[in-house]
């Protein structure tokens, strides 16, 4: 894919990729042949590149180990309080080359790879994506765990190893399919597994109430596997764990007595218990009550306090006792963060080890849990809110159902002192929702079991505290905060980015990597022409890779001197694509009016995957692909507009998207979009924003200036004031000559000419029951995109006002969201001290 580098060119480019020292080189070369040879048992004559790309991942990975093994070591004799950060996603991507930037070998194995005649490149593209997550969430705790490691905290990520992660997807006649992810396929050279810790998980039987205590008895086990994850901070030589858990059946599985005749079928049903970390559920802010699901939080949760227990108790230092069943520190030793409310049963199953195994009194138990644990909100969309139904805990999670009634009960009585009569308060405030079928509101026992509830970015937090859980705001203002989200600058800009990294190591020097808010010295190089000129040439070479990749890939001929539009996150019908399409047509139709007149040229490009039960998300790809379609043969158009399709957006193409966009749109409608974090990839990465006062957008203007951004649109209070109106999309429908042109071309079949009713759905949608209100902003969207063309037809304005959003991305870095929990939520301080690398001796 890369245009071959001269060998004075290789050389070059140094500053941020670690020098490769002739020592380092040799090293990597005698690691690689040795692992090809003993590990892969291949020679250079019948290896495949995969063998190659194997041989280099161990080589790589055993840079690590030493380190792996000190930092481990250093926590357990130090005893620091640990950080536990809890999610049911970790969309990590791929792992060799982020290995490589943090440890400072890039150029080392570069040069190795290359004098071995094999393309580094081409091997890096080898490697599977770990797919282990949906969007947003699981890729905010993939660069969460990068910054806890670089800021050199004692902390750890725990999930599921899912066998299958994120679909892969394909579009065929324009519509989306789903493949299984089988990533696990060739093996995972990242993972260790760790079968001396697996821990048994209980589910379904009864609660005993005896004289001695609570027992939870004759339940069904499922073993919990642990596979070790290495996370490197960045050249500091502290390398941090991921632990995710992989079920297994025990080997009696189903042979006990009531199965005697049946051996075989025993063995087979083995799978049912297994199924447990199977799959990922697609589903990004939607809430899917399965029971499968279920099972998946508790198996996670479970087998995470068991171990921060075990660890907790074997410290060196802690209670005196010779045992160690004084929980009276265990706060001040523990910090555990709920990545959403998919890890909420942390909360009960806390309670239920303190209270019913190690006999801790109540009240003491639930001050210990409530120090302990932490709550992160992520959406406020309704349909997202996990409400499980009574019934089903009280088959699988039976003494767990009581212990939250309890909890409930408490909390209720404390409420109702507080504001007599008030039984509608006490209705809102529940933990369980009455009403046909009785339901366990996870957020509400979120928060009620959690010392610090966050949302993630100012204009969410306010929207938490005045609309989602007013009511307990009110009870408790001091536990809401709100903590920016923020993107790891390793992979979002040193390793996706390499060119624009060294324009400004050059001009700044490359303390930025691990202090971003350095990046505000670019500011004086505004008007620096050789800088403009740098910054332009670096987005130019970007912008020609990921066309010669697109035709690869796609068979597309793109222009590169085109404005690359892009719109990539999960399909949404609040994240508004559908806006972005209206835009295109219209784009469409006036060139198609007026072809002589001279138009900026633009390919719109928009990926990302839709939930498979999501109709209208399923609806809006094919709608997509199918202006694609027509626009793209228009002999009229030629290459002055394309309208793409980004196949299968994951972790490793963003990460060739992102540094080659020129402008990002995140449009989604006020107050639905909590912060958004590819927002400030983009910004970081040199493409200007396009968007909503929506999500972390408004800290973008914020920081950059507003008038550095493209801001259109309703705010919160225009939608609030609209929904109050009535939204009536027909009056925009009627007033809007260009609006009515597009959507009577949608709804003709003048997209779809072999299914003209193709698209009814969507055009019902939005003309009747659009909540997202896509015409309100229809207007003020298309008068927006016209000052970007405006602007983009000035390259060098253009290229200034892009060093200015680069020089204010520097809040965005997860560095700084991370010190920030760590200082306000967790009680800990971040530590800029190097671990001694592992040839040193330890002081």
């Amino acid at each position: 894919m890369a245009a071959p580098r001269s060998d004075g060119e290789r050389r070059k480019q140094i500053s941020v990729r670690g020098l490769a020292g002739l020592g380092d080189v040799a090293e990597v070369r005698k690691s690689f042949n040795r692992h090809l040879h003993f590990t892969l048992v291949k020679d250079r004559n019948v290896a495949t590149p995969r063998d190659y790309y194997f041989a280099l991942a161990h080589a790589v990975r055993d840079h690590l180990v030493g380190r792996w093994i000190r930092t481990q070591q250093h926590y357990y004799e130090k005893d620091p309080k640990r950080i536990y950060y809890l999610s049911l996603e970790f969309y990590m991507g791929r792992t060799l080359q982020n290995t490589m930037v943090n440890l400072g070998l890039q150029n080392a194995c570069d040069e190795a790879i290359y004098q071995l005649g094999l393309d580094l490149e081409e091997l890096e593209e080898i490697e599977e994506d770990a797919g282990l997550g949906n969007g947003g969430l699981g890729r905010l705790a993939a660069c969460f765990l990068d910054s806890m490691a670089t800021l050199g905290l004692a902390a750890y990520g725990y999930g599921i190893r899912y066998e299958f992660g994120i679909f892969n997807q394909k579009i065929v006649d324009g519509w989306q399919v789903e493949e299984a992810d089988d990533w696990l396929r060739y093996g995972n050279p990242w993972e260790k597994a760790r079968p001396e810790y697996m821990l048994p998980v209980h589910f379904y039987g009864r609660v005993d109430h005896t004289a001695d205590g609570v027992k939870w008895i004759d339940t069904q086990v499922v073993l919990a596997m642990p596979y070790d994850t290495p996370v490197p901070g960045y050249k500091n030589n502290t390398v941090n764990t991921m632990r995710l858990w992989s079920a297994k059946a025990p080997n009696d599985f189903n042979l006990q007595e009531f199965n005697v005749g049946d051996y075989i079928q025993a063995v087979l049903d083995r799978n049912l218990a297994e199924n447990i970390s199977r799959v990922l559920y697609p589903n990004d802010n939607f809430f899917e009550g399965k029971e499968l699901r279920l099972k998946q939080e508790y198996f996670v949760v479970a087998a995470t306090l068991q171990d921060i227990i075990r660890r907790f108790k074997s410290s060196k230092f802690g209670c005196r006792d010779p045992v160690r069943t004084c929980f009276e520190t265990f706060p001040d030793k523990v910090a555990i963060q709920l990545n959403d409310t998919h890890p909420a049963l942390a909360i009960p199953e806390l309670m239920r080890i303190l209270v019913d195994v190690e006999k801790v009194d109540w009240d003491k138990a639930w001050e210990i849990t409530k120090r302990t644990c932490a709550y992160t909100n992520h959406t406020v969309l309704p349909e997202a809110l996990e409400r499980w139904p009574v019934s089903m805990f009280e088959k699988l999670l039976p003494r767990h159902l009581e212990i939250i009634y309890a909890l409930n009960q408490r909390h209720l009585d404390h409420v109702a002192a507080l504001y007599l009569g008030d039984i509608d308060r006490l209705r809102r405030m529940s933990v369980i929702e009455e009403g046909d079928c009785k339901r366990i509101n996870m957020a509400h026992l979120c928060v009620i079991g959690s010392h610090a509830v966050n949302g993630v970015a100012h204009i969410h937090s306010d929207i938490v505290k005045n609309s989602v859980f007013k009511d307990f705001h009110e009870l408790e203002p001091e536990k809401f905060q709100n903590k920016t989200n923020g993107i790891t600058p390793r992979r979002w800009l040193l390793l996706c980015n390499p060119g624009l990294a060294d324009v400004i190591a050059e001009k700044i020097g490359e303390g930025f990597i691990t202090d971003l808010s350095q990046l505000k010295k670019l500011l004086n190089f505004v008007n620096n022409e050789a800088f403009i000129r740098d910054v332009a040439k670096v987005k130019q070479e970007n912008k020609l890779k990921f066309s010669a990749y697109l035709e690869e890939q796609y068979k597309v001929k793109i222009n590169p001197s085109s404005m690359f539009d892009v719109q990539v996150k999960r399909i949404h019908e609040y994240k508004r694509q559908l806006l972005n399409c209206l835009h295109a047509i219209t784009l469409y139709n006036r060139i198609r009016s007026d072809p002589s007149k001279s138009f900026v040229p633009r390919t719109i490009m928009i990926g990302g995957k839709a939930a498979p039960g999501y109709h209208m998300a399923k609806m809006i790809i094919k709608l997509i692909t199918s202006i694609g379609e027509v626009v793209n043969s228009d002999p009229y158009v030629g290459d002055r507009l394309k309208v793409i399709f980004l196949e299968n957006y994951r972790v490793s193409l963003a990460e060739k998207a992102i540094p080659a966009a020129d402008l990002s749109q995140q449009i989604s409608t006020a107050g639905t979009e909590a912060s958004g974090t590819g927002n400030m990839k983009f910004m970081l990465n040199g493409a200007l924003t396009i968007g909503t006062m929506d999500g972390a957008n408004v800290e973008m203007a914020e920081e950059a200036g507003e008038e550095n951004l493209f801001i259109f649109g309703m705010r919160v209070e225009d939608v609030e004031a609209l929904d109050h109106r009535g939204y009536n999309a027909r009056e925009y429908y009627d007033r809007l000559p260009e609006l009515r042109q597009a959507i009577d071309q949608i709804s003709s079949g003048f997209f779809s000419p072999r299914d003209p009713g193709c698209f009814r759905d969507v055009v019902n949608m939005l003309m009747y029951h659009d909540r997202f209100k896509v015409f309100a902003d229809y207007e003020a969207y298309i008068k927006c995109q016209g000052q970007v063309d405006q602007l983009f037809m000035d390259p060098r304005e253009w290229t200034k006002k892009v060093i200015r959003n680069i020089a204010c991305s520097g809040k965005f870095s997860s560095d700084r969201t991370i010190t920030e929990y760590a200082r306000e939520i967790w009680g800990v301080e971040p530590s800029a001290t190097q671990m001694p690398p592992p040839n040193l001796p330890r002081e």
